[in-house]
């Protein structure tokens, strides 16, 4: 069984915008306890009062599956173990378990440590030795074992053989600069396990982008313990991703690692832990992210609507995920059919309708209109071309006029004012409307709310929380066609919508009267409108 070691509240944590407050740590701990991880490194106490504390609030976790660890480094040369400060704060930590760093590479200790290769190993095997007298499970860390071991072979393998005499449970080989490649690894981790007694682990860096392939190289070469991080959080490029190598290790290794109910629970985990790093979650992760099981092409979906393994490597559910079908101009009927039954609309819809929409689709994409991240446009879409619709209003023209004021004199400078008439029809009634704003979408958004709060009054919740424009043809200067996605939400749902222009009032008007006639059409469906 390979034993999983997390590092995310200390390496991961490293990672360039990343900072983790005590609360933070803790949380994120009892949710790799619960996902069944074996150790979970908490932080450096020697570093920084931050981690301090964290130990110090630790010792009231109840940790069900994992063994939380203490991170440091050697004694410090010339300096005794027992009067090491460093040594004495993964003590004073209170961990059952200790992680300790320290040079596999010469070059490193005579150029950075600028000590001897002697007081090196010296260093080592008493950092060991005075963790072990004190009871505690201790990991050594070889830093940068592999280019040491490029580089003098006999000096790297000393260091491992060193802290293994000393007692150390296991010996963890670091890519610490991430260069490595993974036959390099696997050739590596091969050799040693015919010289070394004490358990093996890898620690990879993702600077080649191959940290989650040098870790499976290493488990195929014989280590027992992978280190990585969440989400590959880490310095630099980021550490090995766990939410990659543990279905990996699993479901196509066939090795023994997380119980699969717990591997169900990966998605849940890293959004929970992009929330606690405050960065929004990678849609293109594998594994876990939004669009790891998205299909666009309509060859694809065809594929998976007959048999879902045609066109996925897993079942999605296995890792906590699930499968997306989007739409665009590279969509067929399939993907059409499929996305209407997935929003209960399939209705009398056929093949032949499909094929409409799709072709309907394709035209509109290259007009600049993007269904993919505007699913409410294309739900409407969808509904518009079915018999019997009846939109909630009906646009019958508007206004928008943006004036530049001079301040009074006491103040310097000018304002610029937008006020925006609409005219629309709900039912049978013709509402005309202005008010004013900060802008002409602004504006025009208050135009119409007037008018149709009149009808539903509930639409007060509804609120656009993005507004992004995007120039589609730069080289044609001011007379490209822009592209508008607005994300709305009335506090429990959000959606998104689009519009597509040379003008970018109009562009912005399409999506802002989709976000707010798919609202009414959903509350509508429900009966909850006008209560």
């Amino acid at each position: 069984m390979i034993k999983l070691y997390d590092t995310t509240l200390r390496d991961g944590a490293q990672g360039h915008g990343i900072s983790f407050s005590v609360a933070d740590k803790l949380k994120i701990c009892r949710k790799l306890d619960e996902i069944g991880l074996h150790y979970i490194e908490g932080g450096w106490p020697d570093s920084n009062p931050k981690d301090a504390e964290f130990f110090k609030q630790a010792r009231g976790l109840k940790l069900a599956s994992a063994t939380l660890v203490a991170f440091g480094s050697t004694r410090r040369a010339g300096t005794r173990a027992d009067n090491d400060g460093n040594l004495r704060a993964l003590l004073g930590a209170g961990a059952p378990a200790a992680t300790i760093v320290g040079k596999a590479w010469d070059f490193h200790v005579t150029r950075v440590l600028e000590t001897t290769l002697e007081e090196n190993l010296a260093m080592i095997a008493d950092s060991v030795r005075f963790l072990k007298s004190r009871g505690l499970t201790v990991f050594f860390d070889a830093e940068h074992f592999f280019d040491g071991f490029k580089r003098n072979r006999d000096y790297a393998l000393q260091a491992l053989k060193t802290a293994g005499e000393a007692g150390a449970d296991g010996l963890v080989l670091c890519d610490t600069n991430g260069g490595s490649l993974p036959f390099e690894v696997h050739d590596v981790v091969s050799s040693l396990v015919t010289v070394v007694t004490v358990p093996l682990g890898i620690h990879a860096h993702n600077d080649g982008e191959l940290a989650v392939a040098n870790s499976l190289s290493a488990v195929r070469a014989g280590v027992q313990q992978v280190q990585g991080t969440v989400n590959g959080y880490g310095e630099r490029c980021g550490n090995a991703n766990l939410c990659s190598i543990i279905p990996n290790l699993t479901l196509k290794m066939g090795v023994e690692s997380l119980d699969n109910q717990k591997i169900q629970k990966l998605a849940e985990l890293s959004r929970y832990v992009a929330e606690l790093a405050n960065r929004a979650p990678n849609p293109f992760q594998p594994f876990v992210g939004a669009c790891a099981f998205a299909h666009k092409a309509g060859l694809h979906v065809s594929g998976i609507l007959k048999h879902e393994d045609s066109y996925q490597h897993i079942d999605p559910a296995l890792v906590g995920n699930v499968k997306d079908v989007l739409v665009s101009e590279v969509s067929g009927a399939s993907n059409i059919i499929y996305k209407a039954r997935e929003k209960g609309m399939l209705g009398d819809l056929n093949k032949a309708d499909a094929r409409r929409i799709a072709d309907q689709i394709k035209k509109l994409e290259s007009q600049g209109f993007q269904y993919d991240s505007a699913e409410a446009s294309f739900e409407l879409l969808v509904r518009r071309n079915q018999d019997g619709y009846q939109p909630p209003f009906e646009l019958v023209d508007f206004m928008v006029v943006v004036e530049r004021h001079r301040r009074p004199a006491t103040r310097n400078g000018e304002d610029m004012l937008a006020e925006a008439t609409v005219k629309v029809k709900v039912g049978d009634e013709i509402i005309h409307t202005a008010a004013g704003g900060n802008g002409p979408v602004s504006a025009l958004d208050g135009a119409l709310r007037k008018a149709l709060l009149q009808f539903y009054p509930k639409l007060a919740a509804v609120k656009l929380v993005d507004y992004k424009v995007r120039i589609l043809e730069e080289s044609e200067g001011t007379a490209a066609q822009v592209r508008v996605l607005i994300e709305s939400t009335d506090g429990t749902d959000s959606w998104g919508t689009v519009g597509s222009s040379t003008n970018i009032i109009e562009a912005s008007w399409l999506a802002l009267a989709d976000s707010l006639e798919y609202w009414l059409v959903k509350r509508l469906e429900d009966s909850k409108i006008t209560d």
